[in-house]
Parts: structure tokens; sequence; C-alpha cells
């Protein structure tokens, strides 16, 4: 019996790697792929992509499996860092994880590999597929669902997430027993795609700096910033607003290009229970759960709530108030381990 081919996306670290060790243990018919997503240095920050590839490059040799290098740069620039760059022109806050799911990974990425011969990708996320549902990883600390809530339902059956089922503590003892050059490999942090590179160190290369008023509610004059939209909303560090209590941005507005702050941690203005989404993909449908609970970003709890609407305009309720609900963020709502879809807060 042939056993069904897989493409492994293998990112160089230590999760994609041990995914691709279990699946080739499991006997599938496994292929690695490296996806070249970006590869410029930004603001003096060095892009680590050639470690990157270098190190799935070891993983794939250690495997005894092919290795193919997907290059995807200019799609990734066109979906996912041109929608990053205009949502912060708006004033509002983008989330290039989700959408580098959305349209890259399950998107251009899959399809080149079913158009190569896989019959199935793979990756390295923490979270579960199930009967075409998608579910919390077994590591709560760890799940990634927030992230890949996007992704279209109809791929479902194509993917597998072959550590969602497994502890990080117990991915890492399985790259060690496994051998795998990345088992001592420290996790990526920062943006998805250019490593630790300061949000706004990433933006002063692609919009221009111009001088603009930190207000408060009052209207005050607090201080100067070099960009409205380097801001986002609940921010509270790096204000550039010395001594007293510490100040909250409540509000960003890139056409006036003023950030607005408060030091009422509890106002109105920064902590709500109602807010609306819109461009929405639904799992299935919310209306039809009755014990949903919901996440506004990605470290957040879920909150319980209710959902009211159809055809992509949603109102949700909490149960609580919430602080600093972001517009441009994802609300990503759940029965219990089942996503049930989300959309972008308005």
């Amino acid at each position: 019996l042939q056993m069904s081919k897989v493409f492994v996306g293998l990112s160089g670290g230590v999760d994609s790697s041990v995914a691709a060790a279990l699946l080739v243990e499991q006997g599938y018919d496994v292929t690695g792929v490296y996806m070249k997503n970006w590869s410029k240095d930004i603001a003096g920050h060095y892009c680590p992509w050639k470690d990157d590839l270098a190190s799935a490059r070891s993983v794939a040799a250690h495997l005894n499996i092919e290795l193919k290098v997907y290059d995807f740069e200019k799609q990734y620039f066109k979906s996912v860092t041109a929608y990053m760059l205009d949502a912060y022109k708006k004033g509002i806050t983008p989330n290039p994880d989700v959408m580098c799911n959305q349209e890259i990974k399950f998107k251009v990425f899959l399809k080149k590999c079913l158009d190569e011969g896989a019959d199935k990708i793979a990756t390295g996320h923490y979270a579960r597929m199930h009967d075409a549902k998608l579910l919390k990883a077994a590591d709560g600390s760890k799940d990634q669902t927030y992230f890949l809530y996007r992704m279209n339902p109809r791929v479902a059956d194509r993917v597998i997430f072959p550590i969602g089922d497994i502890k990080k503590s117990r991915v890492r003892e399985i790259a060690l027993s496994h051998n795998l050059p990345t088992a001592a490999r420290p996790d990526s942090q920062g943006l998805c795609f250019v490593g630790n590179v300061p949000m706004k160190d990433f933006l002063s290369e692609f919009i221009k700096p111009k001088q603009g008023e930190v207000v408060d509610e009052s209207g005050n004059i607090l201080g100067l910033h070099m960009g409205a939209y380097a801001f986002t909303v609940g921010q509270r560090h790096g204000l550039g607003i010395g001594g007293g209590k510490p100040y909250f941005v409540y509000k960003i507005d890139t056409k006036s290009n003023k950030v607005f702050v408060t030091t009422d941690e509890h106002a109105d203005l920064l902590n709500k229970k109602d807010f609306k989404i819109t461009d929405c993909v639904w799992w299935s449908n919310p209306t039809n759960h009755k014990d949903l609970t919901v996440k506004v970003r990605y470290r957040s709890e879920a909150i319980k709530c209710k959902i009211i609407g159809s055809n992509d305009n949603y109102a949700i309720s909490l149960n609580k108030t919430e602080r600093a609900i972001t517009p441009g963020q994802s609300a990503v709502l759940y029965d219990g381990d089942e996503v049930v879809g989300g959309g972008v807060i308005l």
C-alpha cells in the first residue's frame, strides 16, 4: 500500500523538525519544504533566513528526506507585508501571523505542494485537526489556533498538525531522543518573517516618520511622537511622556496624526464589553452554539460571550469588560476546544 505523500513546512525550528520526524516514523512519504518569505535585513537588524535554511537542511539530511525551497517573497510582500503597512497607515493594528497562515501557508504553499504531488501538507503548529474541525492544541499554553482560524475550512482534510497532541516539553524530548540538530535551538521570536525587529523600526523603513501630538482626554498636549501609525490601542510603554501615573493609548487617529491617551485604566474608552467584527471566517455557524468564548488577542483569556448577526456583520457581547479590544486584531470564538471561527475587530 502506498503511503500518502506529505510535504512538511520546515522552518528550521524544533517544532517543525519534530513534526517531520513523527511523520517519517508514522510511515508517510515525507518531503521537507523551506518557505523563503523574507530575506532582507531591516533597519540594521539581521534577517536570519540563511541560518534557518541551513538548519532546515540539516534536519532534512538527518531524517533522510528531500528538502525543497519555495520562494514566496513576492506573494508574501503583496499579501502580508502590504496588508500590514496599509493597516498601520489607517491606525489599526494588523496581525501578520494570521494573514500569513491565511494567504501563504494554507493557500499559496498548500496549492504548490498539491501541484507538486503532495496528498497533504503538515506544519509544526500547536493545533489539532479532527473530522475537519480545528481544535485547540493539547498544550494550552502553546495553542496556536488563534492564528489559524482564517484557514479555509474546505482545506482542512489536506492538513496535518503532527505535534498538536503533544506538550511543548515533550517536543523537546522527542527532538533530543531523535538527535535532531534543532533539539537545542531556541524558539524564534518577533515578527513572523523578519525575526527580532522592533515593529517601529520595521515600519520606519516603509512609512515616513511624521511628528504629531500625544493628547489626553481633555485635549491637553502631553508630548510629541514620530508617527501615530507606530502605536497600538492599550499600549502603555514607549509613549515618551515621563513622570506620574502610566498613560494608556485609547485611540489613534492617523488622519490628524494624533495619539490619544488616558491615565484611567478603568476608563470606558479603554475597557469594553461590546464590539463588532467583520471579514469573518466560520468553521461552523456561531449562532448555533450555546457556550461560546472569545479571545481578542493571542495571549488573552477566553471570555464567555454572546454573538448576534449574520452575513459578515456580527456584534459580540462579553460577560465582563476587557481592556484594549484593538481594531484590526482578530476575535476568535471557541466552543470548548473547538474553533467556531472569528473575524477582524472593527
